[in-house]
């Protein structure tokens, strides 16, 4: 879809169908052209702000609209529709749609693009809705037989209702049929899980798939880096903004605290998100400034995670000395408490206490009772030798 400089008109759609017959005239469609338009430009809303416009695209029309990008700058494109805030996701419902071409001179450097959008509204418009014994029949024989022919009926039928979805989050994403992309992905998931005799019409189940998968490739795509992972992260990315406003509307300040309980998130969450998108991406290695000669990074400016130098060499001698000092102790053990202290407190995958019972012929409660009363002997014995530098009862190999 194309956009001008100058602000579009917006065609409201009467709520009823019209024969191909009672279009409007050139000069009716002039006058819509030259009326101001009220709602100006958001490009900066987040998905739940661009969904909750209330302005949907319907794809059912009687003809393709032509889309034409004209180079000059004169020319003006309009492709909007508004459809009332009440009604369903349903593929059936009509719109209106109306295209404004301010007459141009004709130059050699004129081009003439179809929009993608169109060339696959084009392709859709070619499968036949179905009625609902129909439906109901196709979605019974691929639930009841796994039938793919009867599955790719039900998903060809509900393309255009994806492309209706798909545009309530037009300014949450630079390219539509992204969205639509991701959209048909959960068309299929929602034929896939559908139950018909649930009584739930397909394409009122399948909405709730379509929006899902959207909402998703919406969030992964906000930036480079994925500004939210958590179910909570994904609630505040949707939610923070339109919260915010809320209180400010009914006179609260929106402290990070009263906007924690009313969404039900923790404190630290919304501090972070806010945060997260309140600050561009940044690059790590990017220079610091221009007139360093050094040529740092930012990464370079990051405190490091690992340990002091001297605090590593004393970690390393420390369990050099503690492995010797456990070799020491194993070699005072005789038989049977020898192998049990070995095989669970000197390799890497200790064996399990039914193992080495199964393998004594004891219980585990009785090697485990062994093993406590090693255990009891080593504390003794590491006192003696390395103080209270290593706490037994802190360690577990269960």
């Amino acid at each position: 879809m194309a956009k001008t400089e100058g602000k579009a008109p917006r065609a409201r759609s009467t709520g009823a169908k019209s024969a191909p017959a009672g279009r409007k005239s050139a000069a009716a469609r002039k006058q819509a052209a030259s009326q101001p338009r009220e709602d100006g430009d958001t490009a900066d809303e987040t998905p739940d702000e661009a969904a909750d416009e209330g302005s949907e695209f319907d794809p059912e029309v009687d003809e393709p609209a032509t889309v034409a990008l004209v180079a000059a700058p004169s020319a003006a494109l309009v492709l909007a529709a508004e459809v009332d805030e009440d009604a369903d996701d349903d593929p059936d419902q009509e719109m209106s749609i109306i295209d404004v071409h301010e007459p141009v001179a004709s130059r050699p450097t004129d081009l003439y693009q179809r929009d993608p959008l169109q060339i696959y509204m084009e392709q859709a418009r070619r499968f036949p809705l179905l009625s609902a014994q129909q439906e109901h029949e196709l979605a019974v024989q691929y639930f009841e037989h796994g039938d793919a022919a009867a599955a790719r009926r039900l998903v060809e039928a509900n393309l255009r209702l994806v492309v209706k979805i798909a545009y309530e989050y037009r300014r949450a994403h630079k390219t539509i049929v992204d969205l639509v992309q991701e959209g048909n992905i959960g068309l299929l998931q929602a034929v896939r899980k559908y139950d018909p005799y649930r009584g739930v019409k397909l394409s009122s189940y399948a909405a709730f798939w379509i929006r899902a998968y959207i909402l998703k490739f919406v969030l992964n795509n906000w930036r480079l880096v994925k500004i939210g992972t958590t179910q909570a992260q994904r609630k505040l990315f949707f939610n923070l903004r339109k919260e915010r406003e809320r209180l400010e509307r009914l006179g609260f300040a929106p402290t990070a605290k009263l906007i924690a309980e009313n969404l039900d998130v923790s404190e630290r969450d919304v501090v972070e998100m806010e945060k997260r998108m309140a600050a561009p991406e940044a690059s790590l290695d990017a220079p610091v400034g221009s007139d360093d000669e050094d040529g740092r990074t930012r990464l370079d400016m990051l405190a490091s995670g690992d340990l002091d130098p001297a605090d590593a060499a004393e970690a390393k001698e420390f369990s050099a000395l503690l492995a010797e000092k456990l070799e020491i102790f194993a070699k005072g053990l005789d038989g049977r408490d020898q192998v049990l202290f070995r095989e669970r407190w000197l390799v890497e995958e200790p064996r399990t206490l039914q193992d080495i019972g199964d393998t004594y012929g004891i219980s585990r409660e009785r090697a485990r009772q062994l093993e406590q009363r090693i255990l009891g002997n080593l504390r003794v014995y590491l006192r003696q030798e390395l103080g209270g530098a290593v706490d037994i009862d802190a360690l577990s190999r269960d």
